[in-house]
């Protein structure tokens, strides 16, 4: 079983990834509300999976994908973002995330891209 961590300034975002990802395959073990507190959790957590928004408070996504691969370059990160600048997703594959995933999705769309960020793990 795989350790996730979901990362997205939506409570409601949040819930719905919590809520669909496979129990068989996927642990949700922190969910965090922006940037900073996703670096801390990581820290404590050290999940192998992340979903990570790209526009949030306090730090973005880019630069917590940054740091989050500098304190371990094997974590794999997925960004599911409503953003529309293809520059900043293009920026945060750049930076180390391994997938991306456009806001709105459906569950089917969720576990596929999660499912496909393990595929050759």
């Amino acid at each position: 079983m795989l350790t996730l961590m979901v990362v997205d300034d939506s409570p409601i975002i949040r819930r719905t990834i919590e809520r669909c990802n496979d129990s068989d395959q996927f642990r949700v073990v922190a969910s965090a509300a922006n940037g900073l507190q996703a670096l801390e959790l990581f820290k404590k957590t050290r999940p192998q999976l992340i979903t990570m928004d790209l526009t949030m408070p306090k730090m973005d996504g880019v630069a917590c994908i940054q740091q989050i691969i500098a304190l371990d370059p094997s974590v794999r990160i997925l960004v599911i973002s409503a953003v529309t600048d293809k520059a900043l997703g293009i920026d945060a594959l750049k930076k180390g995330a391994r997938g991306f995933l456009p806001k709105p999705f459906s569950d089917e769309q969720l576990l596929a891209a999660l499912r496909e960020l393990v595929r050759d793990t």
